[in-house]
């Protein structure tokens, strides 16, 4: 069963919802993750509750997608049947071989793209994610998965946990199950000259914001994980917090950085 734990929320983040929408499931998200449910808001990025879905959407911007977190999506569906231990260089990251499959702790979670290649390939998967709004968007996806599918591998999503590794307020300590493998994929600035990213994901970043504080996770990170830390990171990036990595696998445009513990 996924677990998940929430720490208060920090921010005040609004939902839009129209009338008849408040479903419980709405009230639910809001009740936990901190969030205020608005008829109408005068901020450009905010949180939307449509067709029973929550999405970040850019007022200014009506024709762009919202951004949300869709598990059974056709790209989710898509990405997910291609996956395996040979192609997937995050897999052999984390140190999937044979029959071998690694308890993970994804401790940027995002949107879940990464902890969806993990549990596809078998890795039993725990996230963890600081952002109240991103969390919720994740606890939302998770949910309409859950009850949308009865497929095996959803199994492999384990937990869902609101906080961050380096936060004084998150006692990872006693609140996290042991993981093998801690994996770390901190928000880095796009190079200026590098190819153009989907405006529907330059808002998501400017809503999240750049993870500043990312050099600290390493230590911590090696102190939760039993085997290893793996960081993925643009392939122009610097090590994190200069600390040169045991090894590395490469892509066409990201580097894995994998340190033995």
């Amino acid at each position: 069963m996924l677990e998940t734990i929430v720490l208060v929320a920090q921010n005040n983040i609004v939902v839009v919802a129209s009338d008849g929408q408040q479903q419980p499931r709405l009230t639910a998200l809001a009740q936990t993750y901190g969030l205020t449910i608005v008829e109408q808001t005068s901020d450009d990025l905010h949180l939307l509750w449509l067709e029973d879905k929550l999405q970040l959407v850019q007022q200014s911007q009506p024709k762009q997608a919202g951004v949300l977190v869709d598990f059974l999506g056709a790209a989710a569906t898509y990405r997910r049947k291609q996956v395996s231990i040979k192609n997937e260089i995050i897999a052999r990251a984390v140190g999937c071989k044979n029959n071998e499959r690694p308890l993970v702790l994804d401790a940027t979670a995002g949107l879940g793209r990464d902890s969806l290649v993990l549990a596809s390939v078998g890795c039993a998967v725990v996230m963890l994610e600081r952002n109240n709004a991103v969390a919720a968007l994740l606890a939302d996806g998770l949910t309409r998965l859950q009850l949308a599918s009865q497929d095996a591998w959803i199994n492999n999503f384990i937990g869902l946990y609101h906080g961050s590794l380096i936060s004084d307020c998150f006692d990872w300590q006693n609140t996290l199950p042991q993981v093998d493998v801690v994996y770390l994929d901190p928000m880095y600035p796009h190079k200026k000259k590098s190819a153009a990213v989907k405006k529907e994901m330059k808002a998501f970043q400017g809503f999240v914001g750049a993870d500043e504080d990312s050099d600290q996770l390493l230590s911590v990170a090696k102190r939760v994980a039993q085997q290893r830390v793996v960081v993925k990171r643009p392939d122009y990036a610097d090590y994190l917090n200069q600390q040169k990595p045991d090894f590395s696998l490469e892509s066409k445009k990201h580097r894995f950085d994998v340190y033995l513990t």
